[in-house]
């Protein structure tokens, strides 16, 4: 086979043409994000209808919408909303009877304030809690009636390292850090409010924290994750009144994915039923995502739907009678095809395909592969190989992941297939630290920053040169975020490893990235960042990271370099690229620097995501001699 024409850069990172569709509770309507006035915004229409008959409810110019919620009422819709990239999320209510009106903001917050979670309340309708942060280091939760925007204190929190968590009818739970790395988790007495724990749980192998925290349907106690003495993280249901621990989901060899935690964006962890509160289904970690189903007429449910598509489930929503649902499935080469299947009549029918554009024959597969590290821990990782291309002596691009307690998963990704489509070989592994893949894995990267953690992608480069799919001679280095630092470690303790480097919102000092996060993180951090890398403040620690960090190493890099950054990022502030970038100057070294006025943590706005991969494919063209658009 020839390799494929070469895909437009507008055409893989343009905003899907659908995606996030669900259901109402009537099962009357379908909701979902398609493109208005060149951002991503939700639109509404009736589930037999066409997007021709649908109206736009939403009207957000600057920046695409994301993430939105049915209510119980079928006139009010929610949504989050930040600022250029900010993450200050606000939450916004649009009245589907009057949708050229303006969106209403129920949560005003000063800056630097923003809602962390919203939770339907069905003991009173109309009604959501919001947690958010008015009092800046505190996360507070609040009662807002949705018609009328009344806001009313529902719960204040009494440490600033906690967090409640509410059932459906009402249940108030708390957790909190008790000492670094271990949570304690309470029921608060229905009569008299008071907090009576019933559950501790932690260590190094939670960095995270106890994923998922969720309140059992019945409100009698807490679905978490938990290793209970082995690798492999499973869901565990905890008794409040007596604290014993039942195994709800475990699959052997796998843990729970819990990456639905990580960003909204993600598929969930629990699928959970919109009319009991009962779990469906649980995720886990594999070659391809597992799920594990728990509720025999989603069973049902899943068998038929399973008929639909040779991805996987990756999000699912049904109406109050669990008859009608709605199906969007995980695929690395037909990504994101949307389904509206009737239980009842067994019958189902394509409602979207989001890059319609896309041929899946043109795309490449994505290959799950394992090797072990230098040291003999066993490493998962996954290869994409270019299309009609003979697999030897490629040029090789290592993609990282973020986190780095994340994981690459099996499934699309525009920038995977964009590389691949240039005739790259794109190597993601999940090196140690990512979670998914048990309990020692995570904790063999505690103080190993641009140690072992770089190691094992070395190892994986090797690996990919040794099977005779790399060309030594040239591999590239990508990545975001933690990607970002491991992308400026590979460049200075590795210097010369690597061909081509694109760092993308990345770290380059370890104690001023610790030290610029926001305040109110930073009690959340103690068994993460402190515990995995250290204190800024302990001097003998800040000397430690400072040798772990490229800023301090400036002076060895060589590698050509390109640095994307958005100017709001407000977890990886700019002063992190500006210094590398401004160091690599000073020195008269050539460094290529993109930033984004109007983006934060990551760019989402199609002409940033365009210009940034039109730089890339120039830079990498040159460097590796992939081909060019």
């Amino acid at each position: 086979m020839a390799a494929p024409r070469v895909i437009d850069v507008e055409e893989l990172f343009a905003d899907p043409e659908f995606s996030g569709a669900s259901i109402s509770p009537d099962g009357k309507r379908l909701a979902y994000l398609a493109p208005w006035s060149g951002r991503t915004n939700v639109w509404v229409r009736g589930v037999d209808d066409e997007h021709a008959d649908a109206v736009c409810v939403t009207h957000d110019a600057r920046r695409g919408i994301k993430t939105y919620y049915w209510t119980d009422s079928p006139r009010w819709l929610l949504y989050l909303q930040d600022t250029d990239g900010n993450e200050d999320w606000h939450l916004y209510r649009v009245d589907l009877d009057a949708p050229d009106e303006p969106a209403v903001d129920l949560t005003p917050l000063p800056p630097g304030s923003r809602v962390m979670d919203v939770s339907p309340l069905s003991s009173l309708p109309g009604t959501v809690v919001v947690s958010m942060n008015r009092r800046h280091m505190f996360v507070d939760a609040f009662r807002v009636d949705i018609a009328t925007g009344e806001t009313t204190l529902h719960r204040e929190n009494p440490e600033s390292a906690g967090h409640f968590l509410f059932g459906r009818a009402g249940e108030v739970f708390y957790s909190r850090i008790a000492e670094v790395g271990v949570w304690e988790f309470a029921r608060a007495d229905d009569e008299t409010g008071e907090l009576r724990p019933f559950h501790r749980s932690g260590g190094p192998e939670y960095p995270m924290g106890i994923y998922p925290a969720h309140v059992t349907a019945n409100g009698n106690g807490l679905l978490v994750g938990a290793y209970q003495g082995t690798d492999d993280l499973r869901l565990v249901r905890v008794d409040a009144e007596t604290g014993a621990e039942t195994v709800v989901a475990a699959l052997d060899g796998h843990s729970l994915c819990t990456m639905g935690y990580v960003a909204r964006t993600y598929p969930p962890t629990l699928f959970t039923s919109r009319r009991t509160g009962e779990v469906l289904a649980a995720r886990f970690v594999g070659e391809r995502p597992e799920l594990v189903v728990l509720d025999p007429h989603f069973a049902d449910v899943y068998a038929e739907l399973s008929k639909l598509s040779d991805g996987v489930l990756a999000a699912v929503s049904s109406d109050e009678t669990e008859q009608r649902w709605v199906a969007t499935f995980a695929h690395d080469r037909e990504p994101g095809l949307t389904y509206y299947y009737d239980h009842g009549t067994r019958e189902s029918r394509l409602l979207f395909r989001p890059y319609p554009r896309l041929d899946p024959a043109e795309l490449a597969p994505m290959t799950p592969v394992a090797f072990p590290a230098r040291d003999g821990l066993p490493l998962h990782a996954f290869l994409t190989l270019p299309v009609g291309v003979e697999p030897t002596g490629l040029p090789l691009i290592l993609k990282v992941h973020g986190g780095p307690w994340c994981h690459d998963s099996w499934g699309f990704d525009p920038q995977i297939q964009f590389l691949a489509n240039r005739g790259y070989a794109v190597l993601q592994v999940n090196f140690r630290g990512s979670s998914g893949y048990g309990a020692k894995h995570i904790t063999a990267a505690i103080k190993e920053f641009a140690g072992a953690m770089h190691d094992d992608l070395i190892d994986a480069a090797n690996w990919a040169v040794e099977q005779g799919y790399a060309d030594p001679a040239r591999i590239g280095i990508y990545g975001g975020s933690y990607g970002g630092y491991s992308t400026l470690v590979g460049v200075t303790v590795t210097p010369d490893f690597f061909a081509a480097a694109v760092d993308y919102v990345g770290i380059s000092s370890l104690p001023n990235f610790m030290r610029t996060l926001p305040e109110f993180l930073k009690p959340l951090i103690g068994n993460s960042w402190y515990n995995y890398v250290g204190d800024p403040e302990d001097p003998a620690d800040e000397a430690d990271m400072l040798t772990r960090s490229p800023i301090t190493m400036v002076d060895r890099i060589r590698t050509p370099l390109l640095v994307v950054q958005g100017a709001n990022d407000s977890r990886v502030v700019k002063e992190e690229a500006d210094n590398i970038v401004g160091a690599l100057r000073t020195r008269g070294v050539a460094v290529e620097y993109i930033v984004a006025d109007d983006e934060g943590h990551g760019f989402q706005n199609p002409e940033n995501l365009i210009a940034m991969f039109h730089a890339m494919d120039r830079f990498f063209a040159e460097h590796l001699g992939g081909r060019r658009s």
